[in-house]
Formats: structure tokens, C-alpha cells, sequence
């Protein structure tokens, strides 16, 4: 067996530094490159990573360097890799790259796989389907390509799969599979396939492979940890088995590993990553279990993967050392893939200094793990320097202006329960008839397409070609053709279009105290779709108004109600890199004062209908179920914060998005919102059941259009999917929209999926009984 390298990081940035991988994949989508032109592309930013890697410090010659390339998602690669096609695709060959594109995009006939959360970050991976029928073959071509094509390269990389037991654990039975089926009840057919993979990559030249295994530190996927620990010592106790296999790493990170920490531990693998940044070092181990970990690799995942703030290294060098006694070898690395980082820090020459000397991007990191490593190999003092450089940084930065502002603090402690409580519901659903909104009333979620001539302008702004009123002009012509096509269209409730927005919280964060943008720090949302989070380093505050104009400008062009569009505060924080000097919950709530403002001018300016967008507040749910209630407290107080100085006439709305309601209706309740919008496009409605269930007594729109996707949905499909809709939810709480924003849409495809929308509710219509009210 090779030896694990001391140091390594468990997946790197694929879009590339300047987004190479998404203009490649959707300059194949259009037609402007074809197959080879793609794989090109590719293979040129595979070989760039690998060098950078190694230049930053891992070694080349022994498995430091992992490939977790991809071209759309990780979780989507090992279910090709398994053969695991949906049969409603047809015959598919797993291996093409086309299937691939037709499973996370759709087709004429079919709908694309659903799509959902990765565990609680803001990475969408593709949901398999699995039933009794999906039969398991192994193609590991693409896998065993890369590990080929970088030993030709002269690299020994490590190739990355999503493990057997995680893999099930997030998949979805198909809507043909039996009533108690479960994916995981096929484990057993699944193991042989796996056996295979590691064989032929074993050939291709593989010494390590890593299997992402984070289902087994999670509580959020509905099994049980005890079953799901059950399955992983069964899974190792075969796949560890398997001859002329490479050496086996399992990366069970995002969060302690607790129940199946004993499987793994005695399973006949030969190393195991922890997460010592969400997670804990293991404790009171029983003397079997410290045994058989003495005999393996631990590898300490103790710089984080997911935000952007430099290393507190003296604490890093606490966590390496309190795991050391617990480890036969002991390796270096980060607790998670550095996917939900951008590439390098070097790329933002506009920083402030002082900012700059705090934060660590994908390559900074690398380079705090091969620091680390010495530390590991050489003791702290090989290191000294570098703690102490780290320890100055921190303490200069708790020091520097806007990181602690005594005026928003002062407003923070004089809110009390007052400030977080609405009068209730029935009060104003009452003023809020009003309106005078039909039955089932029709609306978006808030963005429309951003054209080629929309980013032109934003792009002519920022270099000075264009002036700031032709700009705005350009603004408020798109605005009104907005308008103007969904009063052609017959849309009930108008939006904007937020034509002027570049990103629903980069916009608002650009606009707050308290926050820096960057200008190249993209990170993957899924597939092509790239995000820039903005940093949020100080305290908050609101200088001034942010959307009024616009939305008051939109609303002097109908007599439609027109839905001021803002973002969160949960929303805000768990799409930002987000200050780690404070809980997040006292950040949240200055956020909330901010947009609370916001609502009171909107209100002023003549708004009537608001919405405060929240997609992502099952995201941040923690995994583990004892620290989600705490979450939760935070979260919807800091919604109710920002939303509870309201008018009772003014209609508040928010949005969720892959936002697994049942498992947070309660918390979605307690925001007490007067219309709740949510994702149910690709499960099918789904979501209605637990909505029923669960008595909710206000506004819901079960998205019926799903955006993600370049498909236009028949009206006869909307119809069937607004007749699952009212067989749950009465007609007069009953809202229609599309499941998320436009904005990546194009307009052929938004006019013609919201017209068929609106013919499908006309109908739908006409069999409610007339006596029904709105509200």
C-alpha cells in the first residue's frame, strides 16, 4: 500500500478561475462548440488545476491531488457511474456526456431529475431515482479516463466518487417503485458494481480512492444514523474485500461522525477523514474502536472549505493535535471539497488591504493545509511564524473600523418581542381583500430574463462607456415592457422584473454598510450557474433606500399590485461569506433592521403587496437535529423582525426554494408570512401532502413551472399538476407561480411557459365552486 500524503485538500474548484467550465458547457448547449471542442476545454482546465496544486504545495507523486472535476455534479457522475438512468429517459448510455446533459436539463418528454440542497450548503445537486428495476452495471470510463489522463501528465491523483452508502441515502424512489421500496434496500445489488469501479480505476492506475461518505455525519436524510451505519459496515466490509483495489478513503465530513464512526473504524479501509470545523474530535472511545483507528490514516479536515476567512492556525494546530493520539498516521486536509470557495484570492486586486489580510480563497487554503501538514510532521514551533502572522491578522481586524459600529449595536439591543409580532392573520387577510385578487391569483417570483442588452448596460455602467441616466433609463424601459407583457400575459399580481439586480443578494449587499464584493470570487451553484457571494464583514446598516425607486416606478405603470422584491436576512447571510467573529443570529437580525426599513419605505411609496424572499432557510438547518431548534429561533425571529412593522393591509409574501417543507413547516408557519411561494415543479407537487397535513392555514403557491429547466410545460401538464394542487389545498389559499426566479430563463421560453400557466389556471377556474373567497 502507497502512504496517504500528509497533506490534501477533498475536492477543488471545477468552473475554473474565470468561469471556463460554464462557458464551455453552455457554448455546447447552444451549438457554438461541439463535443470535441468541450472535452478540450476540459482536459486543458483539469491540467491547469493539477499544476496549480502542485505549484501551491501537494505532492504530485502521491494522491494529494484529487479529481473531483465534473462537468455539472458529483452526485449525477455516480449515478452514471453506476448505470443508474432513469428508465423514463429511454436507453441512455450512461458514459456519453450527452445523457448526462439530458438527465440534469430534460427533454421534450421528461422532466430532469429533481434537484435539492447539498446537505446545508448552497450547492443543488441532481436527485438519482432508484427503484427495484434500475439495474447496476458499472461504467467507469469517465473516472478511469482522468486518472489516465493525469498519469500521462505525470500525476498520481486520487479520484473522488460519492460513496455507496451516501449515494442511496440521497437518492428518490421513481414514481414506479413500490410503496415501502427505499433506495437504500438495493445496498446489496449496488456493492458488486462498486467492486467493479474500484477495479478498473485500480487499473487505470489508481492507488487511493476517495468516497464522500457526508450521509453518515448527517441527520437530515430521513434514515436513521443506526441504519445508515449498518449499511456503511456492511458496504466496507465488501468493498474493503475486493481485490486489486485501490486503498480506500472515506471522507465522512460536514459534521461530527459519531454513530458510524465505530463501522468505519473497523471496517478494512485505510483512511478516514474527519470534520474538525462543524464536527468534533472523537471522545470516550471504547478500547476496540481506538484499536482499530490506530491502524488506519486520520485525516484532520481542519481548515474550512466554506467560507472564506483565513485559518485561526494556533486553534488548527490545537484540533491536529488533539487527534494525533487517536491515529496510526495522521494527514492534513480540509474538512470539506473547496467547491463552495472561489479559486484565488489574487484575482481581487480592488480588496481593501485590511480585509485582504483576513481572508483565504481555494489556493490560500491549499496553502494553509501544507503549513498545517509541517505542524503535523514537525511539531508547532516548524510553524511558529505562520501563527503568529495568523494570530496579528485577527486581532488587527477585531480592531478596524466598521468591524463593531455602537449605533447599530445600540438599536439591536432595544428590540423586543413587539418588534418580531404582526396582528393576526385574519385581521389582515381582511384588508388585505383589497387587492381585489381573484381566485387562484397568478404571479411570478420576482426576476425576469436578464438580456444580453440588460448585462450590456450593467457592463457599460461599470466601465464609465455609459452615464448613470442613460442607464437608469435603460432600467425603467425594461421595467415597463415587464410590465406591459405580463398585463398582456394576465398575470394578477406584477413584478418588476429586477432588471437592475446582477444577483438577489449581491445586489442588496453592494447597497448595505457592512459588506465587500468581490469582483472573480464565483462559486458553483449547480451545473453552469455560478454565483458571486459578497463578503459580509462588519456590522449592517441600511444608508439609504435600495429598491424603492424601482418598485414605485413599476407600480405607476399598472393598477395591477406590483410586489416590492427583497431578499431575506437568512437568505442574505447563508449566501454571503459571512463574519465568524459573532453567532450568526445577532448578524441576521441586523440585516432584518435593514430590510425592515426598506418595507417602510416601499410602503410609503405605495406598495401594497411585499415579498421578502427566503430559499434558503432549510439550507442552513443544521444537520444534526439537536441544534436545529436554535436555528431555527434565530432564523424565523430575524424574519419576523425585518417583516413585522408590515401594515396588516400590506400583503407579505415569501419564497423557499428546495426547501423540503415537511421537515420545516413548522418553523415556515412561525414566519407568518400571508403567502408562502415554494419549490414543487420537479417532485411532482409532491409537497402538497405535507402541506395538508400540516393544516397550513395561509397562502401557499406550489411552484407548477419549473425554471431550472429549458422545457415550456404544456397547459394539459400544469393542469395536472393544479389539479394535484387543489385535491390538497383549498382553492382559496391557492396561489400559482412558476418554482423560482426567471432570470436564467430565456424570453421565448418564459412568454410561452407563463401563457400556457395562466390558460391552465382560467380553466382550473371554472370548476372552483363561485362562493369561494381569496384568503
Amino acid at each position: 500500500m502507497t502512504a496517504f500524503p500528509t497533506a490534501t485538500i477533498l475536492g477543488y474548484p471545477r468552473i475554473g478561475p474565470h468561469r471556463e467550465l460554464k462557458r464551455a458547457v453552455e457554448a455546447y448547449w447552444a451549438g457554438r462548440a461541439d463535443r470535441d471542442e468541450l472535452e478540450a476545454t476540459a482536459a486543458d482546465l483539469r491540467r491547469t488545476t493539477r499544476a496549480r496544486l502542485a505549484d501551491l504545495g501537494l505532492d504530485r507523486d502521491v494522491s494529494a491531488i484529487p479529481e473531483s472535476f465534473s462537468f455539472y455534479d458529483h452526485v449525477l457522475d455516480a449515478a452514471l457511474a453506476v448505470g443508474a438512468v432513469p428508465g423514463r429517459f429511454g436507453e441512455l448510455e450512461p458514459a456519453d456526456i450527452d445523457t448526462l446533459f439530458t438527465l440534469a436539463r430534460g427533454s421534450e418528454a421528461q422532466p430532469p431529475l429533481e434537484m435539492t440542497k447539498w446537505f446545508d450548503s448552497n450547492y443543488h445537486y441532481l436527485v438519482p431515482e432508484i427503484d427495484e428495476q434500475t439495474a447496476f452495471r458499472a461504467v467507469p470510463e469517465r473516472l478511469a479516463a482522468l486518472v489516465a489522463e493525469a498519469g500521462a501528465d505525470g500525476y498520481r491523483t486520487r479520484p473522488v466518487l460519492v460513496g455507496p452508502v451516501t449515494l442511496l441515502a440521497l437518492s428518490k424512489p421513481t414514481e414506479d417503485a413500490g410503496t415501502d421500496f427505499r433506495p437504500l434496500d438495493r445496498l446489496e445489488h449496488l456493492l458488486p458494481v462498486y467492486a467493479q469501479l474500484l477495479q478498473a480505476l485500480a487499473a487505470a492506475g489508481a492507488e487511493w480512492l476517495q468516497l464522500d461518505e457526508p450521509a453518515l455525519v448527517s441527520e437530515s436524510t430521513g434514515i436513521p444514523a443506526e441504519e445508515l451505519a449498518a449499511a456503511a459496515e456492511r458496504a466496507y466490509a465488501v468493498l474493503g474485500a475486493v481485490e486489486n483495489r485501490p486503498s480506500l478513503f472515506i471522507a465522512a465530513t460536514w459534521g461530527t461522525l459519531d454513530t458510524a464512526l465505530p463501522a468505519l473504524a473497523g471496517a478494512p479501509i485505510e483512511a478516514l477523514a474527519i470534520d474538525l470545523i462543524r464536527g468534533s474530535a472523537p471522545v470516550d472511545l471504547p478500547d476496540d474502536v481506538r484499536t482499530a483507528l490506530a491502524g488506519k490514516t486520520l485525516v484532520a479536515g481542519v481548515v474550512d472549505g466554506r467560507n472564506i476567512w483565513r485559518s485561526d492556525l494556533a486553534a488548527a494546530v490545537d484540533a491536529i493535535e488533539g487527534v494525533a493520539p487517536l491515529a496510526g498516521a495522521l494527514a492534513v486536509s480540509t474538512a470539506t471539497s473547496l467547491l463552495h470557495v472561489p479559486h484565488d484570492l489574487d484575482d481581487e486586486p480592488d480588496l481593501p488591504d485590511a480585509l485582504r489580510e483576513r481572508l483565504a480563497f481555494a489556493d490560500q487554503k491549499v496553502r494553509e493545509v501544507v503549513v498545517l501538514a509541517r505542524a503535523a510532521t514537525e511539531g508547532r514551533q516548524a510553524v511558529a511564524g505562520e501563527i503568529a502572522d495568523s494570530d496579528r491578522a485577527r486581532a488587527q481586524w477585531a480592531e478596524a473600523p466598521g468591524v463593531r459600529v455602537a449605533a447599530v449595536r445600540e438599536r439591536i439591543a432595544a428590540v423586543g418581542d413587539a418588534e418580531r409580532s404582526r396582528a393576526p392573520y385574519p385581521e389582515r387577510i381582511a384588508e388585505q381583500r383589497t387587492l381585489g385578487l381573484p381566485l387562484l391569483p397568478t404571479t411570478t417570483i420576482g426576476s425576469f430574463p436578464q438580456t444580453g442588452d440588460i448585462r450590456k448596460a450593467r457592463a457599460g455602467l461599470g466601465r464609465g462607456s455609459i452615464t448613470v441616466q442613460e442607464y437608469e433609463t435603460a432600467m425603467r424601459d425594461e421595467i415597463a415592457r415587464v410590465i406591459e407583457l405580463q398585463e398582456e400575459l394576465g398575470l394578477d399580481v406584477l413584478v418588476h422584473g429586477e432588471p437592475e439586480r446582477n444577483d438577489m443578494v449581491q445586489y442588496f449587499a453592494e447597497a448595505l454598510d457592512g459588506f465587500t464584493a468581490t469582483t472573480n470570487g464565483w462559486v458553483q451553484s449547480y451545473g453552469s450557474r455560478c454565483t458571486r457571494p459578497a463578503i459580509l464583514w462588519g456590522d449592517v446598516s441600511r444608508p439609504a433606500p435600495i429598491t424603492v425607486r424601482w418598485s414605485s416606478f413599476a407600480q405607476s405603470r399598472t393598477d395591477r399590485p406590483v410586489k416590492g422584491m427583497l431578499t431575506g436576512p437568512v437568505t442574505i447571510l447563508a449566501w454571503s461569506f459571512v463574519r465568524d467573529d459573532q453567532p450568526l443570529g445577532a448578524t441576521a437580525d441586523q440585516v432584518a433592521l435593514a430590510l425592515r426599513d426598506e418595507i417602510a419605505d416601499l410602503e410609503q411609496a405605495g406598495l401594497r403587496v411585499v415579498q421578502v424572499d427566503e430559499p434558503a432557510l432549510r439550507e442552513l438547518l443544521p444537520l444534526k437535529r439537536a441544534d436545529q431548534a436554535a436555528y431555527l429561533e434565530w432564523a424565523v425571529g430575524a424574519f419576523r423582525l425585518a417583516t413585522s412593522g408590515a401594515a396588516s393591509a400590506t400583503q407579505v409574501h415569501t419564497h423557499l426554494c428546495y426547501s423540503e417543507f415537511g421537515q420545516v413547516i413548522g418553523a415556515i408557519d412561525a414566519l407568518d408570512a400571508d403567502v408562502t411561494s415554494i419549490e414543487a415543479a420537479r417532485s411532482r407537487m409532491q409537497v402538497v401532502d405535507d402541506i395538508a397535513a400540516a393544516h397550513f392555514a395561509r397562502g401557499i403557491g406550489p411552484g407548477a413551472w419549473d425554471i431550472h429547466s429549458p422545457r415550456v410545460p404544456g397547459v394539459e401538464e400544469l393542469s395536472g399538476l393544479l389539479d394535484t394542487a387543489l385535491a390538497a389545498i383549498p382553492a382559496e389559499r391557492l396561489w400559482v407561480n412558476p418554482d423560482c426566479g426567471l432570470k436564467t430563463r430565456g424570453y421565448d421560453e418564459t412568454v410561452a411557459s407563463l401563457r400556457n400557466l395562466v390558460a391552465a389556471t382560467r380553466e382550473a377556474r371554472t370548476r372552483i365552486p363561485v362562493d369561494a373567497t381569496v384568503g
